[in-house]
């Protein structure tokens, strides 16, 4: 639910989306969009609403990314601030942010508040590779756009 609606509001921006992509974030990021008051959800429900599959959800927990409790019977119990932790992280996977950056940048997390500056160049980075990315990107769909141009001319197009 959290992937689908962040995608949502993203296509409805149009072509300008930075504004509308921050404020969708941060909504998925705060109590509107995760109710801190709800029961904790079971991994299924957890996966379907952040839109991975629960392998990906174990493996993160694996990583020491999100911590997770346990119920009486040992099944996961996915609380408000492990939602957000998932929907952080598997934005910052979908941007190609590497596991070691994101163990580094979770660890100092958990460290506390002396650690934002190193945070922020963290995010500083990983900002510079993204749009690196999208220019590259852009190159990619402007070449892809001359050359259906150059097939609209053509007879048999």
């Amino acid at each position: 639910m959290a992937t689908d609606e962040l995608r949502d509001r993203v296509l409805a921006a149009g072509e300008d989306p930075s504004a509308s992509v921050v404020d969708a974030v941060h909504g998925l990021q705060d109590h509107a969009a995760i109710d801190a008051a709800a029961a904790p959800m079971s991994i299924a429900e957890a996966a379907e609403f952040i839109g991975v599959p629960a392998p990906t959800l174990r493996y993160y927990e694996q990583q020491d990314l999100v911590r997770p409790a346990r119920n009486s019977s040992g099944y996961r119990e996915y609380a408000a601030g492990d939602l957000r932790r998932l929907v952080f992280l598997t934005r910052m996977r979908l941007s190609g942010m590497t596991m070691r950056d994101l163990r580094r940048y979770i660890a100092l997390v958990e460290e506390g508040e002396s650690t934002i500056p190193e945070r922020r160049r963290i995010l500083h980075e990983q900002r510079d590779r993204i749009r690196q990315r999208l220019r590259e990107l852009t190159l990619a769909l402007e070449t892809t756009e001359y050359k259906i141009r150059t097939y609209d001319g053509h007879p048999e197009g």
